[in-house]
């Protein structure tokens, strides 16, 4: 039977049996060998208590926020505060979020694997799988913004039997676009990644069904050098297609802003300043969801600390890169000479809307620049709850983005202000728990952590024994 590990040569260049010092034995010191690799990762399938806790809070959370949409389709969409000229609010706001979040895995994902950066084998199925769900949610807030959801399908890209084709003008449109594409390719990007992975629980699993589950699904994959050179083939090319694409769909969702002739929008800096703000929030989900994944299932000898501390730099990065697209902004707005820019920006950081920048601000900008510090990048409580201020900031920049903008237009007869109703918090925190529902039943079902991959960085029991023999007689390399 398979045992759908990589093909490992045994010898160096010249003839002589070493151990990977490069890779494994360096970054998984206390990781033996193969079975360890494979029993440690699928033992956590096995549904417990606290999981089966975590997910009926996650659904409740999301029953919470069906509930609340019910409501408001039968009440109409005023009960989510929607008054002129505020008639973008916290769905759309919500909606960039999670777009950003989804878009920000596949990203991280691919561009590491293009760079071969070592910290991203354990970590990258855990962006993945964020990007496929958050994705997922995102796009229930174009039809959950319809007052009539029930015609959504008008927004999808196709001719009706009278032939009339969506309005192609429509930013919610041009979204439909951007997630169904987006959709499509993570989801391939994170089956593909899957298929060794699927090998390794059909060869261990002793339940029936779920073997042949599993058997469908690894598409017949047999571990010979073959398959792995057109797996390798066909990860790098959809690695290699997904992160311009990132780059263009992330661009695309921040044209239903900088195509508006309004003050704050009409900028030439979002579909950059979007891109950064993606990956930035990226992280620090994944920082959300592999924190407690690592101390729960005891994956600390997988997801190590030099792991954490190298995506906290990769943090750091992108905090000072937004904080740069927001400094840019300002300065944009006072060198413009208009005085409507001016009179917008100073609403905006000291006037009516001053405590959602300064959230804004203080999240993204200034609590990051503790991870200049190595300590702190290497102490997961604090990355952890810094990760819960980079979430709350980022869903305020989008916030500050929105809702201020359409607030404080050009005609000061048009000046208005925002109330947040309950249906809004309600169907957000419905968001959080769709989000956390799939993710969860995901962890019981497939593996969170790559099995193939780990495998490639952690050297073979034959390979440690020659090695140890050789070092110990002929003195090492």
């Amino acid at each position: 039977m398979a045992t759908s590990a990589p093909p490992y040569p045994i010898a160096g260049g010249d003839g002589a049996p070493r151990p990977n010092v490069a890779t494994g034995d360096r970054r998984l010191p206390a990781v033996r060998d193969y079975e360890q690799v494979t029993r440690e990762i699928t033992s956590v399938l096995r549904p417990t208590v606290a999981w089966f806790i975590g997910l009926s809070i996650a659904i409740l959370f999301m029953l919470t926020g069906a509930g609340a949409w019910m409501y408001q389709i039968h009440e109409g969409l005023g009960v989510a505060g929607y008054h002129p000229p505020v008639m973008w609010a916290v769905y759309i706001v919500s909606f960039v979020f999670w777009v950003g979040i989804g878009h920000a895995g596949t990203l991280i994902s691919a561009i590491l694997y293009l760079f071969r950066a070592g910290f991203r084998t354990t970590i990258y199925r855990c962006a993945e799988v964020m990007t496929v769900f958050a994705v997922m949610t995102a796009g229930l807030f174009p039809v959950l913004h319809l007052g009539r959801p029930w015609k959504f399908f008008w927004l999808i890209p196709y001719p009706h039997w009278r032939w009339i084709w969506p309005q192609f003008k429509s930013p919610l449109v041009w979204d439909v676009f951007a997630i169904l594409t987006y959709l499509t390719v993570s989801a391939t990007f994170l089956y593909i990644g899957l298929l060794p992975d699927l090998a390794v629980l059909r060869d261990h699993d002793t339940n029936p069904v779920r073997k042949k589950i599993f058997a469908t699904l690894s598409l017949g994959w047999r571990n010979s050098d073959r398959e792995w050179r057109h797996f390798a083939r066909a990860y790098l090319f959809l690695a290699a297609l997904a992160t311009p694409l990132v780059l263009s769909v992330h661009s695309v969702v921040s044209f239903d802003f900088a195509m508006a002739n309004t003050p704050g929008w009409h900028a030439t800096i979002f579909p950059p300043y979007f891109v950064a703000g993606a990956i930035f929030s990226g992280i620090g989900m994944v920082f959300t969801i592999i924190i407690p994944l690592r101390k729960w299932f005891g994956f600390k000898h997988y997801v190590t600390l030099n792991d954490l501390d190298a995506s906290a730099k990769l943090c750091l990065f992108t905090s000072m890169v937004v904080g740069c697209a927001y400094l840019t902004e300002f300065y944009i707005g006072w060198y413009s000479g208009n005085r409507i820019e001016h009179e917008f920006w100073w609403n905006r950081v000291f006037g009516q809307w001053w405590w959602a920048a300064w959230i804004m601000l203080i999240c993204n900008m200034v609590l990051p620049l503790s991870l200049f510090s190595q300590k702190l990048r290497r102490n997961t409580t604090w990355l952890f709850i810094l990760s819960l201020f980079i979430n709350l900031g980022m869903w305020f920049e989008r916030f500050v983005i929105i809702v201020p903008s359409l607030s404080h237009e050009f005609e000061p007869w048009q000046w208005a202000g925002y109330q947040a109703t309950w249906v809004d918090f309600a169907i957000l925190c419905g968001s959080f728990g769709w989000f956390f529902m799939w993710f969860l039943l995901f962890v019981k079902q497939l593996p969170i952590l790559a099995i193939s991959e780990v495998k490639e960085i952690v050297p073979p029991k034959r390979r440690q024994m020659i090695a140890a023999a050789s070092v110990g007689v002929g003195g090492g390399d």
